[in-house]
């Protein structure tokens, strides 16, 4: 009998370069994590690779006038709206540098009291306390009046203060409003650029419908600038700063990869693995507010096995209810049998109410993240194994 169900391993490789050969390397340090811990391989074990070292590794890169040539292009008077800005330094300062340099004015309107994944922007008790509410469209001279120079507690940074800065450092004129209505934005311009993320189509749509100019983020360098790096179906969406001047883009070739190391691994160790790509983690921390997925989606490459969702009944459940007199080797064996025999779709059963009804590439992708994450660890290869295990495999 098992007595260990899903281990997940987070595995060292050298550090990835530009043109670095990333299946060869994902392939190797696997083989040589196998030698150091004994492990062996088995039919649906997972191997997940992050985007970072993906995009890194095809290069694909782009730079603050790569952004503000294809800004200018699409914006001729070089006076727009910019709708639903992540707070990020790392997501979003070096994307807004492009827009400033490319761009005479912004209008700048962002969301409150937090961004689209939860980074506040003001005191949830002043906001309460004021003459505000979420229906308010608040000037910049209210929201310094009422709220002063907010400071996020985890970074110790006034984001409004530090885009401004930002801004005009490019030479660029910008105003500050706060809604959470798209629409407000057409009071000032009719030029749009929107930069929420999991809502980017409808926002798109909504404001095109109302007559605007518009483009989201998901819209800009999806083809070269002079050479660059782009992403034909996710634009500026799930990039990161690289250096001040140069953004890393979410991964072109990850499709490419996955099956390369896929047929790498099958061909050696003879057992059917899975392999996917994957970027943050959908989860939200509840003590900071974040939620953590800042990229479009959590897996933008996956091996065909990894597509669908968890077909699983709750355990609690089932043992509270159906057998609720068993105990011991009984207990296990009904309920072993019971997984044997259960339905190939149990949605909307109620032996499923309290499992997880999410796409298996989030849920993976979530623990993935969490084991690898982007500090010292080093670990840019999750490992995974007995994620498909059952009671009934024993």
């Amino acid at each position: 009998m098992r007595c260990v169900g899903t281990v997940v391993r987070g595995i060292r490789t050298p550090i990835i370069k530009e043109n670095d050969d990333l299946a060869t390397i994902v392939v190797d340090s696997l083989m040589n994590a196998k030698e150091s811990e004994g492990f062996e391989f088995k039919d649906k074990d997972v191997v997940a690779i992050t985007e970072a070292v993906v995009g890194i590794s095809e290069g694909n890169y782009v730079t603050v006038d790569d952004v503000a040539k294809d800004l200018q292009d699409k914006f001729p008077s070089k006076s727009i709206g910019v709708v639903n800005p992540i707070l990020s330094r790392n997501r979003f300062s070096i994307v807004l540098k492009g827009i400033a340099r490319g761009m005479d004015k912004i209008v700048l309107q962002t969301t409150f009291p937090a961004d689209e994944v939860g980074n506040g922007i003001l005191d949830e008790e002043l906001l309460a306390e004021s003459e505000f509410h979420l229906g308010s469209v608040i000037s910049e001279d209210d929201y310094k009046k009422t709220f002063g120079s907010w400071i996020h507690p985890f970074t110790g940074i006034n984001m409004i203060d530090f885009y401004r800065e930002l801004i005009e450092s490019e030479d660029c004129e910008v105003e500050f409003v706060f809604s959470n209505d798209v629409k407000t934005i057409l009071d000032y311009t009719e030029d749009v650029l929107t930069c929420d993320i999991h809502t980017r189509d409808k926002t798109v749509a909504l404001l095109k419908d109302l007559g605007a100019n518009v483009y989201g983020l998901h819209q800009i360098l999806t083809e070269p600038v002079d050479g660059s790096g782009y992403n034909p179906k996710y634009g500026l969406l799930g990039s990161n700063k690289a250096t001040e001047e140069k953004l890393k883009l979410f991964p072109n070739t990850g499709d490419e990869l996955v099956r390369e190391v896929q047929k790498r691994l099958i061909d050696i160790t003879g057992k059917q693995i899975e392999v996917m790509v994957y970027g943050d983690g959908a989860f939200k921390d509840p003590v900071g507010k974040i939620w953590e997925l800042a990229d479009p989606v959590v897996s933008p490459a996956h091996t065909d096995g990894l597509v669908g969702t968890p077909n699983e009944i709750k355990l609690k459940y089932v043992s509270d209810n159906e057998f609720a007199d068993l105990r011991g080797d009984e207990l296990k064996e009904a309920i072993k049998e019971e997984i044997r025999n259960k339905d190939k779709d149990l949605t909307g059963q109620m032996i499923t109410e309290g499992t997880t009804p999410r796409v298996l590439t989030d849920l993976i992708g979530s623990l993935c993240d969490l084991t690898s994450g982007s500090g010292d660890k080093g670990t840019p290869v999750v490992f995974i194994q007995g994620y498909f295990d059952n009671l009934a495999n024993d």
